[in-house]
């Protein structure tokens, strides 16, 4: 059993039946992936209750960060002295001490069957692949700065799963050689801007539409690091399947993705809006309903 969420847990539990509710009278079309990524700062315990309050949220999946520190790590970042809650060390020492290995991967995969949540990790570097494969992880995700490593993509493209890839800091051909080298049809490809957290005026959500144009055959959603929920409310309007957003038990707490983060209430309270997005939008077609047909005997002269 794990330690519970404090003053949260309660408020968490009437979200989980809220979202109950939602999910008996509406047919879901967004997907949503709870982004843990390093927010658990090697702590087990803290990722055990990211993984909580995900499911409280209602999110269909969560995700980590998988690396292989030497490979994925640039060489000329190693010697970089950083602060962090253990003092101050060297960058490739501080990846190395926030990096998960089999024993916790043990637990998360445990612990995200008893919760029945989804969960994948990124791998940065091919080892990572190999490593992640071990748990049957149902798809695959391609962090952003690793769009362009053929032989990563192409040994994530040997699994034959479905691949979801981001799209931050590149270009679109840069976009248009991972889609054509990949050539699946289970492939997945998420609109985002790398700033973390990102400036509103620099988001490009229309560029949604333009990726649903190019890439017809592929799903196309949004991976945000804004500090504000409306703009991820928003990209499901544009037709986002898939909405990714980090998530935090404090957005105070150490680490680089922390205030770019959404908290458990936060995040329950973005799900909620789009389901309900997702319930106003309707048909195409105008529609007159048997409630307004009533109102029209009541208020229309001429019938």
């Amino acid at each position: 059993m794990i330690e519970k969420i404090g003053p949260f847990n309660l408020c968490l539990m009437i979200l989980y039946i809220t979202m109950n509710f939602f999910k008996k009278i509406t047919k879901f079309k967004v997907f949503f992936i709870a982004e843990i990524g390093i927010n658990h700062n090697g702590n087990i315990k803290n990722a055990l209750k990211l993984i909580e309050a995900a499911k409280f949220a209602g999110c269909d999946a969560v995700k980590f960060q998988k690396r292989t520190p030497e490979i994925a790590t640039p060489k000329s970042q190693w010697d970089i002295m950083r602060d962090t809650p253990w003092g101050k060390m060297r960058y490739i020492d501080y990846k190395k001490k926030i990096e998960f290995g089999k024993k916790e991967y043990d637990i998360i995969n445990k612990f995200c069957k008893e919760q029945k949540i989804l969960w994948t990790a990124s791998c940065w570097d091919v080892p990572s692949v190999k490593f992640i494969e071990k748990y049957k992880v149902k798809f695959h995700k391609v962090a952003s700065a690793c769009i362009t490593d053929f032989a990563l993509l192409h040994k994530l493209k040997k699994t034959k799963k479905p691949i979801i890839i981001s799209t931050e800091m590149s270009s679109e051909n840069q976009i248009k050689k991972a889609v054509k080298f990949l050539s699946q049809k289970n492939l997945s490809i998420l609109h985002c801007n790398s700033s973390y957290p990102s400036p509103s005026d620099q988001l490009n959500l229309n560029y949604i539409k333009t990726l649903k144009s190019l890439f017809k055959k592929s799903v196309i959603g949004y991976s945000g690091h804004e500090m504000n929920l409306v703009s991820s409310v928003a990209s499901a309007i544009l037709g986002a399947k898939i909405i990714e957003r980090h998530i935090t038990l404090d957005k105070s707490m150490w680490g680089t993705d922390q205030k770019s983060s959404i908290e458990p209430f936060g995040f329950a309270r973005l799900i909620k809006d789009i389901r309900i997005v997702e319930m106003s939008l309707g048909k195409t077609k105008k529609i007159v309903y048997p409630e307004e047909k009533k109102i029209m005997k009541k208020l229309r002269k001429y019938l």
